[in-house]
């Protein structure tokens, strides 16, 4: 981003964010995740002085993470703490301790992020934490995804609200841009560190932030892939509606604890995306959560179970810590693989 940018950017005003935060007035507790960078350091600014305005509103806390990879996020990690100091907010360091992997550290790295910062709600008494995600991390990740292989639906935006280890997720700035945050810093007198990570090539993300500024030139904007991220996520809910739909209509009652089992006949005249949605929302809730979905699995068991069910025949087949189970007489049974099970008892 260019200084003339930063300088130009309108910082957060009062009517805006009133119209980003007084719907979250009612929370006891709000904790603002802030990593000291200039998109964090602005959601550090905006909500201080939104809830300066709100006497009524929530108790604030602040918690930044100190992944221990680099020998400044300690320093990093104090100058977010003096800013929260500036707001008279209560701040904590998250620290990631352990063994860092080689592979795959930006994605350990945010689990181990999410984690921290779950605990650390729960601590405070905070039922929903509060991240600067923009509009740039919007386009970013339906870029990754598509890369990655993922389908139409898998290209959906980040949701403004979701929810992690029994906290909500808010993202009240997905569809704002990072230079308007950081002039509201800027403004408050803050003063964001700038991570050396955000311009290293060897991470994936930095290298597609590269490439968007290419394609902005052909008209792939932030803007235009974020409200394709956007459509992507209309297109996913009518989906679910339409699976939630067909799955109460086949579900049976079953007596056996994390199973599910449908009366699937009728499957073989609805749209596959459908019943594929179905599936991979059985699977979710009675397998094992925290192994990503992968697409091409889902489609491919999603076509095997209605071939079996087509021809009359019995299946089986195992998907992120689920069975999924066709009998010859036209039923679908999704239980708790049993190594999975026995982990839970």
């Amino acid at each position: 981003m260019q200084a003339a940018e930063v300088a130009s950017a309108r910082p957060f005003d009062s009517s805006d964010l009133a119209e980003l935060f007084d719907r979250f007035a009612d929370h006891p507790a709000l904790l603002l995740a802030v990593s000291g960078g200039p998109d964090s350091m602005g959601l550090l600014a905006a909500v201080a002085r939104w809830r300066q305005a709100r006497p009524d509103g929530p108790a604030l806390h602040v918690a930044t993470v100190d992944h221990a990879i680099r020998p400044e996020s300690a320093d990093e990690c104090a100058v977010v703490e003096a800013a929260a100091r500036h707001f008279d907010l209560p701040a904590a360091t998250l620290v990631w301790h352990g063994v860092k992997p080689k592979a795959g550290l930006q994605r350990e790295a945010r689990a181990a992020r999410y984690r921290l910062l779950a605990a650390e709600a729960k601590r405070v008494g905070a039922g929903a934490i509060v991240t600067a995600h923009t509009i740039s991390d919007q386009a970013e990740t339906v870029l990754m995804r598509f890369l990655r292989g993922s389908g139409p639906l898998g290209l959906k935006a980040m949701a403004e609200i979701t929810e992690r280890d029994g906290v909500a997720i808010i993202r009240p700035f997905l569809w704002e841009t990072g230079d308007r945050l950081k002039a509201t810093a800027l403004a408050a007198g803050l003063t964001p560190v700038q991570d050396p990570s955000n311009i290293d090539d060897r991470f994936t993300r930095v290298r597609l932030r590269k490439l968007i500024a290419a394609m902005a030139g052909e008209g792939l904007d932030i803007e235009r892939l974020a409200t394709f991220a956007g459509r992507m996520r209309l297109l996913d809910e009518a989906l679910r509606h339409q699976a939630a739909k067909l799955a109460q209509a086949s579900l049976k009652p079953t007596i056996v604890p994390g199973t599910q089992v449908f009366e699937a006949q009728s499957w073989l005249a609805e749209p596959l995306a459908t019943v594929q949605m179905l599936l991979s929302r059985a699977i979710e809730e009675v397998g094992d959560s925290e192994v990503a979905e992968r697409l091409a699995a889902i489609e491919e068991l999603s076509v095997q179970v209605l071939m079996a069910l087509a021809e009359g025949r019995a299946a089986k087949t195992t998907l992120r810590g689920a069975v999924v189970a066709v009998t010859a007489e036209g039923r679908v049974i999704v239980s708790r693989e049993p190594m999975r099970r026995a982990a839970r008892e």
